[in-house]
């Protein structure tokens, strides 16, 4: 497209798009396909904005526990009193969500500005640079941090690592947790193929922190072979506890008696292990007290992660959306003792291993609530429950399909005794479709009707 023409359309767009909802819709058009993982086109557009911070940057790749590793981060962070701002994604609900500042979501306002400014520089010379979704509002919320005074920079990788657009920025320390089978399609076939482009956020001479007890050997090479500062546990640092608390040692620092964190599941415990070692690697330049570590650790909160609300039935709610995910959540369920019924709320993306993250939690299922989603990536309800029925072998089970998650989540409530429990999980968009009008709290049709 001409400069003169591409700049008229630009003008026109920009004053016409006056809300966030307008540029998110313009941004989901830009680009041919919606997952393109290469990094030429978003570091030109980055130069053009001169995206960059001034402050330590931690980035955090891995197949499960990103999320919850960056708000521990930022919680401990909060607590020393440190300026943060912190990038995740996808959202629940709103897309505000996708970066904090200093704890807050970020405000409708500032990223159509910078939304603007993208659009400015994506459209600079002669023909337009083509950017996906994530690659334009990844540098819209870029150029909103680097105006702020931040202290300290967390960003968590979208998909890979490699070739992810948040990998146009150096970090300080890397943080690689969990390794497992996802997005087999885009990251390749097996661990080690997957390991490789989880590693790709390694820099040399920099701490990089593997969670993983058993890591891909693709990520220990990598680190080997950029000379990177590796942290491994059960190797640079170890975690330990007993029912009532946990501590943790790793070079040159020891921190015993903690409370576990307030995320729950036995597996946060591992995350919290990599966080520790990640603020050491730093101690430094971010100097961290260890009441600062308590406090933050007790107080964390993410939505999502195998939240548990109270109620009458108890309302469980994960974004688990892999086997490796579906694997801890089965394990964090069963730990919760004895329902005489578990309801099931399933959606899920059409390109996951399906079966097996069906097969994963069916123990524990004994009615399901198939759904639609609100995105062409997703599995049709119909598809779900006909690969439970393949599987299945329990006579007293029972499914039933609906259009949204919040209209199955009802439908399990009616249907629900005060002593069950009703399990909402398999994405992103199933558990923000129940989180729509805030958190439920729940009170089954038995206690509502006296």
């Amino acid at each position: 497209m001409p400069a003169q023409a591409c700049a008229t359309m630009r003008a026109a767009m920009t004053q016409a798009f006056q809300t966030l909802p307008d540029w998110l819709a313009y941004c989901e058009q830009l680009h041919p396909v919606s997952i393109d993982l290469t990094l030429e086109r978003v570091q030109t557009v980055a130069r053009r904005m001169q995206i960059g911070f001034s402050c330590p940057v931690i980035m955090v790749s891995g197949t499960n526990g990103k999320g919850s590793t960056c708000a521990m981060l930022e919680a401990i962070l909060l607590q020393a009193g440190y300026r943060t701002g912190v990038y995740t994604s996808p959202h629940l609900v709103h897309f505000e969500e996708r970066l904090r500042l200093s704890g807050e979501p970020v405000k409708a306002p500032e990223l159509i500005a910078a939304c603007a400014s993208v659009e400015r520089a994506r459209c600079q010379n002669d023909d337009a640079i083509s950017l996906t979704y994530f690659e334009f509002t990844t540098l819209a919320i870029f150029e909103v941090m680097r105006h702020q005074p931040l202290d300290v920079v967390v960003l968590e990788v979208g998909l890979g690592g490699r070739l992810d657009a948040v990998n146009i920025i150096e970090p300080d320390c890397a943080i690689i947790t969990s390794v497992d089978l996802d997005h087999m399609a885009l990251l390749g076939a097996d661990r080690e193929a997957i390991g490789f482009e989880k590693a790709g956020i390694m820099r040399t001479g920099r701490p990089v922190v593997v969670s993983d007890p058993l890591p891909p050997q693709s990520v220990l090479d990598r680190a080997l072979e950029v000379e990177a500062d590796l942290w491994r546990v059960g190797v640079d640092f170890n975690v330990s506890g007993d029912k009532q608390q946990w501590g943790w040692a790793g070079r040159g620092r020891r921190y015993s008696g903690l409370a576990y964190p307030s995320l729950r599941g036995a597996n946060q415990l591992v995350n919290a292990g990599g966080v520790l070692a990640a603020l050491t690697a730093l101690r430094e330049r971010l100097p961290i007290t260890a009441q600062a570590v308590r406090v933050g650790f007790a107080s964390v909160d993410l939505p999502g992660r195998f939240q548990i609300v109270p109620g009458q039935p108890t309302l469980v709610l994960d974004v688990a959306h892999n086997p490796h995910a579906l694997a801890a959540l089965t394990a964090n369920l069963d730990a919760m003792g004895f329902f005489p019924t578990t309801h099931a709320v399933f959606g899920a993306m059409a390109d996951k291993d399906l079966p097996t993250m069906i097969r994963r939690i069916q123990p524990l299922v004994d009615k399901w609530y198939f759904t639609d989603l609100p995105t062409p990536r997703a599995a049709k309800a119909s598809h779900l429950q006909q690969l439970w029925l393949d599987q299945n072998q329990r006579a007293d089970v029972t499914s039933t399909l609906y259009v949204d998650p919040e209209t199955a989540l009802q439908t399990a409530l009616a249907a629900a005794d005060p002593a069950d429990r009703i399990v909402v999980f398999g994405s992103f968009y199933t558990v923000g479709g129940v989180l729509q009008g805030g958190v439920p709290r729940l009170a089954a049709k038995h206690l509502s009707q006296t």
